[in-house]
């Protein structure tokens, strides 16, 4: 043990007022946590004693309980990027406490090193094991790439959670590459799903290394919904879409890597490829790792896999650990800046499939805000891969909250993904195939395969009172569904002639 051990109080109490802290982990996978924890206590130590306490959190993605969630309702959290999904984040950002600045993922290790966003005082990273140099230690990751080798070369203290929870094993599934910064960036040498370019460590300068914590916290992913009819068939229908252009030989007979979002739809849409013996094996080239992969690659259903985290139960974790000289040879966790480049998306040809939470009549959508203003979470990924990808496919229930709501409106109350991203648009109710089709054909094409039939008519409304265009817009009537759930909770609008003047 060449490094002082810490307790994570300790560890915690070094750390001070307005300083910038860069985690390990993407979503709750791999996310440093024992010191996170510590650190909310010390805030609401100093906040009861009058004094403000308050640090910048930089991530690779959401975290878990123990520092988004722990640290807001601590009110700790003064600056926080790139993207989080936690239920007690979003409750202080939508109240204005927190400032949140919602990223790309591929472009927030790079924009920490372009000093966008400030300076790093320690990095904390949650690792599986130490070689414990006197100039250089080599840290191995637990079940996330994230940012980890950009903020540990960047801050000016490193602080290791030892997790004792994560197999040793975990190293073999690494492959740690940072990106060199213009004008000297090469070409990413990554042409397969399985090209492994780095090494399977974080190098850090030993010199940075305050101390080590010891721990054994499980990772706070957690499991989704079961499936329900609705996801099933949204599933359904992207498989049968996918299939049929394999059959036109739009996709390869060979098929293309796929990327999928988190969430049970993602597994629906997965479990409908795989249950489908027309669909040839297949591989992932994606940001999240969710249980059905895990259980794909043991049928050997799926062939490779390439993600930045194992966002799994910790059930599914095991089975990794358990069944590692398998998976170090078909599974590699790389930095969100390889896993979400735009460059190897479309080198790849990876078929993008994400989840809106509403879609406009034009093919726009709002992946992020309810009505607009309030955060639901971050863009996340899904705009590195939709607009790189060989098919962009959003997917969502054509309503929500038992129909009072439509995910197919005549303008999105917020713009993540433009029209000229999105490929493909599935509802339950079908599939909005957008590719070679005008603004009009789109609506046209929206309405008629994505809309709720209680909703259906309300649109095809929209686009008669519109003015003609290029793009058929009623500026008083673009948000009259939004407008109407507001003031009725409900989107079932009886009339537009009251938002349109005769």
């Amino acid at each position: 043990m060449a490094y002082k051990r810490l307790s994570a109080a300790e560890a915690a109490a070094l750390i001070k007022n307005g300083e910038n802290i860069a985690l390990s982990g993407f979503t709750p996978s791999g996310a440093a946590k024992a010191v996170t924890k510590e650190l909310a206590k010390i805030a609401e130590a100093e906040h009861q004693a009058g004094k403000e306490f308050q640090v910048g959190i930089f991530t690779g993605a959401s975290t878990g309980q123990s520092t988004d969630g722990d640290l807001a309702n601590a009110h700790a959290i003064k600056y926080r990027a790139p993207y989080t999904t936690n239920s007690d984040f979003r409750k202080h950002v939508n109240c204005g406490e927190i400032a949140y600045n919602d990223i790309h993922l591929s472009q927030m290790a790079q924009e920490l090193r372009y000093g966008f966003l400030g300076e790093v005082d320690w990095a904390i990273l949650e690792v599986c094991d130490i070689e414990e140099g006197e100039t250089t230690c080599k840290a191995y990751l637990t079940s996330a790439g994230g940012i980890s080798p950009t903020a540990a070369r960047l801050a000016k203290h490193v602080i290791l959670e030892h997790n004792t929870f994560h197999s040793p094993d975990a190293k073999y599934l690494h492959d740690v590459y940072e990106l060199q910064d213009p004008p000297y960036r090469q070409a990413i040498p990554l042409t397969k799903v399985d090209d492994r370019i780095g090494t399977p460590y974080v190098e850090i300068d030993a010199k940075k290394i305050v101390g080590v914590v010891e721990c054994h916290i499980p990772d706070e992913a957690r499991a989704f919904k079961d499936l329900d009819p609705v996801t099933t068939q949204i599933g359904t229908n992207v498989a049968e879409f996918l299939l049929a252009d394999m059959k036109r030989g739009i996709i390869p007979p060979t098929f293309l890597p796929l990327q999928s979002g988190v969430g049970s739809t993602a597994n629906a849409i997965l479990a409908a490829l795989s249950q489908d013996k027309n669909v040839p094996d297949f591989n992932i080239y994606t940001e999240v790792l969710q249980d059905a992969v895990v259980d794909m690659m043991l049928e050997e259903r799926v062939k490779l896999a390439s993600a930045c985290s194992l966002t799994v139960t910790n059930e599914s974790l095991k089975k990794v650990y358990d069944n590692i000289d398998y998976f170090k040879k078909h599974l590699t966790l790389r930095q969100s800046e390889i896993s979400n480049s735009p460059e190897i998306i479309r080198r790849l040809g990876v078929i993008a499939i994400n989840t809106a939470l509403e879609c406009d009549i034009y093919g726009n959508a709002n992946s992020t805000h309810i009505s607009g203003t309030k955060m639901m979470n971050g863009i996340g990924g899904s705009g590195d891969f939709e607009r790189n990808a060989y098919i962009s496919i959003f997917t969502c229930p054509s309503v929500a909250k038992n129909g009072l709501i439509s995910s197919i409106v005549p303008m999105v109350s917020h713009f993540d993904h433009t029209e000229h991203d999105v490929n493909v648009i599935v509802t339950e109710q079908g599939v909005a195939d957008l590719r070679g089709k005008s603004p009009i054909q789109r609506a046209q094409c929206i309405i008629e395969n994505c809309a709720h039939p209680d909703y259906k008519n309300l649109l095809w409304d929209y686009l008669k009172i519109s003015k003609n265009g290029h793009t058929k817009q009623c500026l008083p009537a673009a948000f009259a569904f939004h407008d109407t759930l507001a003031r009725k909770g409900d989107m079932h609008l009886t009339d537009y002639r009251e938002y349109v003047k005769e």
